[in-house]
Formats: C-alpha cells, sequence, structure tokens
C-alpha cells in the first residue's frame, strides 16, 4: 500500500515494463508525498511528479521564502505562499522545539587573513622558514580565505577549542560539555581540530572529539556512538555529514567554523539543535535552549543579507553542450547566408554538417517511450527526421534549446574531462564568429591546457599529437585562427585532457599568536514573507507586463541612468491604477526605492547586462572558470535586474571554490567586479 522511494530509483521504475503493461501507470498513485520538497523538482526529477496523476503533499523544513519558485510552481502556489507553514518561532512557542541563542565571537585571522609585518620577530623567522609552495616563494600576507583550506593555524583552533569548551553548555553538574558538533572546513580542517583537540585534552585523547565525515571508516557507529547520551564522542566534528538530516536531541553546543552562504542550509544546520530533550541536565531540569558559537561571521551577513536565496539549479554540461551546438550551428547558417564568410564558406558548412549530425544523433538516441521525453514528443520525432536538420530557423533554434536539450539519450559520452574541453573549444569557435573578447581568455586557457599535456609527453597517446601540441602554444598558430582548425584540435586532443592530474595546494601548517575578541550575542533574523506580499507582487507584475514600452522601465531594462522625475511619474501612475497605496510606496522607498524594486522584477536587457561587464572583460586574461563565473553575473542581471555583491558567496558561485568571487579573482579583481554591481543599482535609484 505504501512505496518508499528515492528519485532516481522511481526515474528508472516508471519506464519498467511487464509483458507490454507499465509496471506503473499515472494513476498509480492516489498520493505521493515528497520529503525536502525544497530541492526535489529540480531538472528532470520534477518529470516524476508532472508524471503521476495524484494528489501531492511536499513537506521541508527551510523558510518559506527560501524555496525556488519552481517549486512552487510544482503545486500551482504563488511564491512564498505555501499551502501551510509552522515556523520555528510557533514551534518554540508551542513547545514542540527549543529556541537557539546564538554568540558572535571574532578571530582576527579569519576575518583579516595574516600579515608577515603584523607578526613579532619571532613568528617572522617561523613564517620564512615554512614551505610555502615547492617553488620557495615566501607570500608577505595569506588572505583569510586561505584559512582552514589550505593554511592551518595552530593557535586559531586552540582558541577556538578552549572558547567552547569553557563556554559550551556542560552537562553531569557541569563535569562535561554536551554533545557538541563542530562544522569545519573540510576534511583536512576537521582532523586538524581533531589533533589539537588531543593535544590540549590528553586525557580525553582518541574518544572525546572525533571526526565524522564521508571519509570517516565506520562513520555510523560512531553516529549511533554520538546519538548515545552516555558514549563518546561527546563532540563531532563533522564536514556536511551532520549538516542535515541527524536528529540527537542531546546536541546543546554547535560550533560555526566555516563560512556559509546558503540560507537555506544555515538554517536545516541550525535545526541540528532544536530537538526536545527531557531531563538533560538532571530530573526536572529540561533543555531548554541550545548554544550556536560562530567563529565565522555567519549571523552578521544573513542578518545584513536577509533576501539572499541559494539561486536555482544551473543546466547541466551535457544541456549547455547541446545549446551551444544549436548556436553555432545557427550563427554558421547566418553568416553563410550574408557572405560573411567568402572562400572560407564551405569549410564552415562541412563544420555544421558535422555538428547537425552530432545532434541528431543524440535527439535519435532519445526515446518517446521515456516518460521524462514523452511530454517533449512532438519535437524530439521533429529532429529525429534527417530533413529538420537541413536548415534550423531561429524558431527551430529555440525549440531545441528549450525543448529538446537535456533530455536524456541513449548516446554515450561519459567522458567528462572530454565533454569540458569540448565545451571550452565550442566557446572559442562561437567567439571567432562573433568576434567576443572573450576569445583572449578562452585561448590562454587552451593554451595552457597544451602545455600541461606537454609535460606528459613520456605517454605515448600523449607523445603521438606532440607536434600539434607544440604549435597550439605559439602566437603563429592562433594568428589567423579557423574554425575547422579549433574543430580539429577538439577531436585531436579531446581524449588526453582526462591524463591531466588537478594541481592541489600543499597544506601548510603554522603557529602564529591569533587574536579572539569577546563573545557577542546575535539576534537571529529569519523574516517570512507572507500572502499580502505574494498577491502584492503578482499585481505588480501584471501591470509591469502590460507597460514594457514606458519609457522608464526601458530605461531600467537597459541599464540607464534613471531621473527624479522618471520615479515621481511611475510613483504617480502606480497610485492612478490603484496597484499601490501610500503605505506601499513607503516601504518600497524604506527598502532602496520603486527603481531597484522594479528593476528585480523586470532585469536587465542581456546585452546591457554584458555591457556592464564587459570593462572588467577587457584587457584581462581569465581562465575559463572566471569566464564561466562571469557569465553567470550576467545571467543573474538579465534576470533580476541587480545583484546584491554578497551574493558573488553563495551557490551557485560557491561551486566555482567554496570562497566565492575572492576564491576564483584576485581580491583586487574581486572589489572591481563589486564596484560594477555596486554601479548596476546605482542606476537604478535615481
Amino acid at each position: 500500500r505504501v512505496y518508499v522511494s528515492t528519485y532516481p530509483t522511481m526515474m528508472g521504475l516508471i519506464d519498467d515494463m511487464k509483458n507490454g503493461v507499465r509496471r506503473f501507470g499515472t494513476g498509480h498513485f492516489d498520493l505521493v508525498v515528497i520529503d525536502e520538497a525544497h530541492r526535489s523538482v529540480y531538472r528532470k526529477y520534477r518529470a516524476i511528479f508532472d508524471y503521476f496523476d495524484s494528489y501531492l503533499l511536499g513537506l521541508t523544513a527551510t523558510p518559506r521564502d527560501e524555496i525556488d519558485r519552481d517549486t512552487y510552481s510544482l503545486f500551482e502556489l504563488e511564491r512564498g505562499v505555501p499551502t501551510d507553514a509552522y515556523d520555528l518561532d510557533e514551534a518554540v512557542a508551542d513547545g514542540y522545539l527549543v529556541p537557539p541563542k546564538a554568540v558572535s565571537v571574532p578571530l582576527k585571522f579569519q576575518r583579516e587573513g595574516i600579515r608577515y609585518d603584523d607578526l613579532s620577530e619571532e613568528e617572522k623567522e617561523q613564517w620564512d622558514a615554512l614551505e610555502w609552495t615547492e617553488d620557495g616563494d615566501i607570500p608577505d600576507r595569506v588572505e583569510a580565505s586561505a584559512l582552514n583550506k589550505w593554511l592551518f593555524n595552530e593557535d586559531t583552533v586552540d582558541k577556538v577549542l578552549g572558547h567552547v569548551m569553557t563556554h559550551g553548555l556542560k552537562v553531569q553538574d557541569g563535569d562535561r560539555i554536551g554533545k557538541t558538533i563542530i562544522f569545519a572546513k573540510n576534511h583536512a580542517h576537521a582532523v586538524f581540530i581533531a589533533e589539537r583537540f588531543d593535544a590540549n585534552y590528553p586525557h580525553l585523547k582518541g574518544q572525546f572529539a572525533r571526526v565524522i565525515d564521508f571519509k570517516t571508516e565506520y562513520a555510523q557507529s560512531l553516529i549511533d556512538d554520538f546519538s548515545d547520551p552516555a558514549k563518546p564522542p561527546h563532540i563531532a566534528i563533522s564536514v556536511d555529514m551532520l549538516d542535515t538530516g541527524i536528529d540527537v536531541p542531546e546536541v546543546v553546543n554547535l560550533v560555526f567554523f566555516k563560512i556559509v552562504r546558503s540560507k537555506t542550509k544555515f538554517w536545516q544546520m541550525i535545526g541540528r539543535g532544536t530537538r526536545l530533550r527531557p531531563d538533560l541536565f538532571g530530573p526536572g531540569q529540561h533543555k531548554e535552549h541550545f548554544l550556536v558559537f560562530d567563529f565565522c561571521q555567519n549571523f552578521e551577513f544573513f542578518n545584513q543579507n536577509p533576501t539572499v536565496t541559494d539561486g536555482a539549479l544551473g543546466p547541466s554540461l551535457s544541456e549547455k553542450l547541446f545549446i551551444t551546438r544549436v548556436e553555432l550551428i545557427g550563427e554558421i547558417e547566418d553568416g553563410a547566408e550574408n557572405g560573411a564568410f567568402g572562400e572560407a564558406t564551405e569549410g564552415l558548412l562541412d563544420l555544421r554538417r558535422g555538428l547537425a549530425a552530432r545532434l541528431r544523433e543524440e535527439v535519435a538516441g532519445m526515446s518517446v517511450d521515456n516518460f521524462v521525453v514523452r511530454p517533449k514528443r512532438r519535437y524530439v520525432e521533429k529532429f529525429q527526421e534527417k530533413g529538420a536538420w537541413e536548415r534550423l530557423s531561429s524558431e527551430d533554434r529555440a525549440e531545441l534549446a528549450e525543448n529538446v536539450a537535456g533530455l536524456p539519450s541513449a548516446y554515450q559520452d561519459d567522458d567528462l574531462a572530454a565533454k569540458q574541453f569540448d565545451y571550452l573549444v565550442l566557446l572559442t569557435q562561437l567567439a571567432v564568429l562573433r568576434v567576443d573578447p572573450s576569445f583572449t581568455n578562452l585561448q590562454a586557457r587552451i593554451v595552457g591546457i597544451a602545455d600541461q599535456l606537454e609535460e606528459l609527453g613520456n605517454i605515448p597517446m600523449v607523445a603521438k599529437e606532440l607536434t600539434l601540441i607544440a604549435e597550439v602554444q605559439t602566437e603563429d598558430y592562433w594568428q589567423d585562427i579557423t574554425l575547422p582548425m579549433l574543430e580539429h584540435l577538439r577531436r585531436r586532443l579531446r581524449l588526453l585532457v582526462k591524463l591531466i592530474e588537478p594541481e592541489a595546494r600543499k597544506p601548510v601548517y603554522s603557529d602564529f599568536a591569533d587574536e579572539i575578541g569577546e563573545a557577542v550575542g546575535v539576534a537571529l533574523e529569519h523574516p517570512f514573507y507572507g500572502t499580502d506580499k505574494g498577491r502584492f507582487l503578482m499585481k505588480v507584475r501584471q501591470f509591469l507586463e502590460q507597460h514594457e514600452d514606458h519609457i522608464t522601465i526601458r530605461k531600467l531594462r537597459r541599464n540607464e541612468q534613471l531621473t527624479p522625475q522618471d520615479l515621481d511619474e511611475l510613483e504617480r501612475i502606480f497610485q492612478d491604477e490603484g496597484i499601490t497605496s501610500a503605505d506601499d510606496l513607503e516601504r518600497i522607498r524604506e527598502e532602496g526605492g520603486l527603481g531597484l524594486f522594479i528593476r528585480s522584477l523586470v532585469g536587465l536587457d542581456r546585452e546591457a547586462a554584458k555591457q556592464a561587464l564587459g570593462s572588467f572583460m577587457d584587457g584581462r586574461t581569465l581562465t575559463a572558470n572566471q569566464i564561466e563565473f562571469v557569465n553567470l553575473i550576467i545571467d543573474h542581471l538579465t534576470e533580476r535586474g541587480i545583484m546584491d555583491p554578497r551574493r558573488l558567496y553563495e551557490s551557485p558561485f560557491t561551486d566555482f571554490d567554496d570562497q566565492g568571487v575572492t576564491g576564483v579573482f584576485s581580491v583586487d579583481d574581486a572589489k572591481v567586479l563589486v564596484t560594477l554591481l555596486q554601479d548596476v543599482q546605482r542606476r537604478a535609484a535615481a
């Protein structure tokens, strides 16, 4: 009567046939319950819930304003307006959960990094003696982002442990610290914390504080022991594994020893301490609250940025490859029709035919019996026909990008490194056709890969291509580069790229005197948007759609500077049309003004977003990751019109590096990006 399944398993079972009959028809279930519903409808898994014709119940512990709009659309709800919500404050007031008490503890190195000039003479000698790099280079400072990533400082960890052991909630009449979770940055950081604990508390060595993460053998056994009030470990040092899903009512101390920029994850981590535990401190002495020690300014960040969200999951690499190939076909066709290629036309048309054949082969592998493909059957069957690829109109390209790209296919290409190289070369080919300034950065990335391959010349399959690999690194090769040349390069080198080993920064261990500040209590802010705001936004969006040609709205879309007169006129129209009350307008003014509010709803014209970032791209040689990072900013500006620079430290930007923009770019370049984003925002403020 009841089935419990993971998403991938159900994806397979839906297509399972027995005697020509599907195991699960669309009406098989009366009710489908989605746990963790805030993340269950991304990309292909949403097809499960579109397939079954049943009542749908979604459950999530995520604050209602943090849930992606696609999740709300699945349930046909207004954004931010769930069918029912039971907030933390209500649960605490009703006696079902206990509240957190947050404490922010400043650490100098964690906030400012370490500067050589600030060290004592003895510490400077230690600094000079450290083996920073294999080349023997000695830096003059280490940024805060490096701390606990590859630089591990004993005194910093010792001060954190000392503060937690002294000020954390105790059990057994104060003789032992209560169950505690320390959220560490990475595995090496977690191991280092455990080693420092054992060094500082030798009588508790080996059992009291243990690392529990995905690299830990018998991790579940350790979790079971941690869940037992009487058994060690009493301090669990975790990397991701205990962030969600663990239920240990005895937990009374949470320690944030890493930066978290996802509000959803942050509140789920806080949730590890909210469980009730009667008689925890003795008969009749119940757990009434728990402590949260924040050593990385997470509370300050979220309290200053209450509207940050996780952002939607981006397209897969396979989907991006498909769309980029379609775009390249379109550019070649348009250029050939306009006579832009001259004598090179035939070579480019050969490339176009090869791209079309590759895409058609992928579409041919899409089974219309697959329940994910079936809703797009009309498009798939159309492009499985050879004739459909003779000429792709703009409508054809849009259909392929929106309705076919990303669908499951039997076509196999599982070499991730090769596909990443394909994508890099395809972007380069597009840049050549479009005379895009990003070409310089893409070229530099390809040259860098060739340089790394040359060092692997002792491998036979690499040795066969050494002539081409050496040629790619010369200026002459790129002087009159053509798309067929790049295609030849892609085919010859794509299977070699996987041989390149990623470079890992060697860990450095130091013992410089850190400074710990006074602990300060932090007020927890987690605003929730209710029905009124959801309906208000719907009214505003309908109005803006009807008046998209209004000069002020067009100026906002084009990133042109607004005047006070522009905003006065918009306010007048809003009130005359009954869109907003005087109170609504006053609230909007307090939150930044009508210009920023409307910009956030209508977004930026994509060309305007590109121009806003153009000065940053010019004159810089960027890596492929850096280019992708900037393109994500452009995507965000196109969709939302403005971007708080703090978003650069959230997902999806932290997918490149957990430090966000400062992990991908230098500090100076990061400051330039922040200034450009602030300028975009200023133009909408009048």
